[in-house]
Order: C-alpha cells, then structure tokens, then sequence
C-alpha cells in the first residue's frame, strides 16, 4: 500500500491511490477498505501496491523523437511533469487494449510519471474486447508520479459526437474541463476554467497528427507532437506517441490544462473512426 495520503485535508473521498477504483475514502488517519467508482460504492482493503504504469522505451529513442519533434532540448526542468518543459507520454503497446495505460518521460529518458486507467468493470471490458463501441463508453484516468501519489484525474464521460474531458487535482477539485469543438475538420479544443476560456487546443491538419496549444490571447504556449513508431507496431497495436513542448512557464489552472491536454486529446479521439493515426 502506498502511504501517501493527502496532507492536512479532512477526512472524505479522494482519488484511489491504488488505482484500482475512482476513490477510496480518506478517515483522517488512513485510507479505509470503502471505494467508489461510477457512483456505486464498495469495499476493497488497501492492500497491495500502486501501479505505476512503465513502457520498454528506450532513452535513445525518446530523445531522437525530442530532436525530431524540434523541442527545446537542454532546456532545465524541475524533475517532475509540472515543471519539464518538455513531457514524451508514451503508451503501453497491447494488441487489445483493456486499459488506457502511458508512461511519461522527460527529454532525457527518465520516466517521471505515469497514467493508468480506473473505475473499469469487468463488463466495459468484455465490451472493449468484443465490440466496437469504446468511443461511446466513459473513460477515468489518473496521472501519477512516479510513487503513485495522484497529481491529476481526467474523465471523459460517454459522448456521441464531440467529447469534454473534466481535469481535477490530485484532491478531487476540479482544474477545468478540456471541450471538443468540432467533430468535421481540423479538430479543436477550447480549454475552459471558472467559466472562462483559457486557451485551445488546435489539429494542424485533419488528420489531427499535431496540435498547437494558445493561451486566450491567440500566442502558442505549446505543441504536441504524435511521433512515428513504425508501420508494424502502428498497424499492429493500439500504441499512440506524443512529445508535448511546453516554451514557458504557465500559471495554473492552464498548467494542469495543458499537461492533461495530449490525454485528453487522445482519449478524447483514437477510438474515434476517424483516429489519430
């Protein structure tokens, strides 16, 4: 079982640092056997370890994809994916994907975080096995450091057409909400918080290989970048690539925007007809 548990907060459900469930309420002095996902309640003992998800990338390999992305490498970053400028998520090759698993690295190769998938039954994942209709199901992530301490939650509720995405903290308090525009066309995204549209996430092409982030003003405060893995493994599995390049220092809650924003687009997408790839 992980100990870290949330500081000075009181007692009331949070993210399951476990990843096994959407929540796992928080007594005060420990995390309780008591867990909730979609809304239904259970119990599950906090036994066990956290998972934090890992890939086989290699360290050459995600810095070849940093030079050919044209990122800023050799920038100075703080060590953790609030403070890289440049984060390289990388998901977990499965010839069926069950869950939504990614690493992320810096530019150097050190993987300082994760993401890993929550709050599944047993039936969603016969339904992803045997059918087709993942894009209409609700996704729930978490992003993790690489303890398994919660640093963010993405939810991507059952959508038809256009999907939204709902970012919270690692506390449960909601960051803002990351919200499909279009469904034809250049793909884009309006990054909302308080009521106000902080910036957007912008396909370059229809295709939406590459996106550029803006801050309201209109200025490009990132880039995300899908990076090539091959034609086999991209023919063959369900693994997506991205290097998100983040040129300065954001004020929050558009950090957090950002950071979730190559997996929200992603989740928001590839189970999409239309694809990212």
């Amino acid at each position: 079982m992980t100990d870290d548990a949330p500081s000075n907060t009181a007692p009331g459900w949070h993210a399951d640092p476990l990843g096994r469930h959407e929540h796992r309420y928080w007594d005060g002095a420990q995390w309780t056997e008591h867990v909730a996902s979609h809304g239904k309640q259970s119990v599950d003992p906090p036994v066990g370890r956290s998972p934090v998800p890992t890939t086989k990338r290699k360290t050459e390999k995600i810095v070849k994809d940093v030079a050919k992305t044209g990122a800023a490498a050799g920038m100075a970053g703080g060590g953790t994916i609030f403070t890289e400028p440049v984060l390289v998520v990388n998901q977990k090759a499965k010839l069926i994907e069950v869950n939504n698993e990614y690493a992320i690295y810096d530019q150097h190769g050190t993987q300082i975080g994760a993401v890993r998938q929550v709050g599944q039954s047993a039936v969603k994942k016969v339904l992803r096995v045997l059918t087709s209709v993942d894009q209409f199901l609700t996704h729930k992530l978490q992003v993790v450091d690489t303890s398994g301490r919660v640093l963010l939650a993405l939810t991507r509720p059952a959508k038809i057409l256009k999907s939204r995405v709902i970012v919270e903290d690692g506390q449960g308090n909601e960051v803002g909400v990351i919200v499909q525009q279009n469904a034809i066309g250049k793909i884009r995204f309006n990054l909302d918080a308080g009521g106000q549209t902080l910036g957007s996430i912008n396909a370059e092409n229809w295709r939406a290989w590459n996106f550029n982030v803006l801050d309201a003003s209109g200025s490009e405060v990132a880039r995300i970048t899908k990076t090539w893995e091959g034609l086999a493994k991209t023919m063959f599995t369900t693994s997506d690539n991205f290097v998100v390049q983040i040129h300065r220092e954001l004020e929050e809650p558009l950090r957090s925007l950002v950071v979730a924003s190559s997996l929200a687009v992603d989740t928001a997408l590839k189970q999409d007809s239309r694809g990212l790839g």
